[in-house]
């Protein structure tokens, strides 16, 4: 009996180590929802475009970050954005 105490202790300190940290990471996502919007909108929208045409023209400081001019990087992280949205409905349905 005391052994199985212990372990649902454990395990129920576990869980609530994963739902604080997952509250806090959910927290910090619901907050980055407008800069997805912004990013999605630069990236469909003429502006990116415009953007990586005057770097590969050579119009940027050479020392300016660019990442977001890469092609896959904000892909990806929209990408991974709608995964994640996803993995969350696909949880809340168990």
């Amino acid at each position: 009996m005391i052994s199985r105490i212990k372990a649902m202790e454990q395990l129920l300190d576990e869980v609530q180590s994963a739902l604080r940290e997952a509250d806090g990471a959910l927290d910090r996502l619901e907050g980055a929802k407008e800069a997805v919007r912004q990013l999605t909108e630069y990236y469909y929208g003429q502006d990116w475009r415009e953007d990586l045409e005057a770097d590969e023209s050579g119009l940027l400081p050479r020392n300016l970050k660019r990442g977001v001019l890469s092609e896959d990087g904000i892909w990806n992280t929209l990408a991974h954005y709608r995964e994640m949205l996803q993995r969350m409905a696909e949880l809340s349905k168990e």
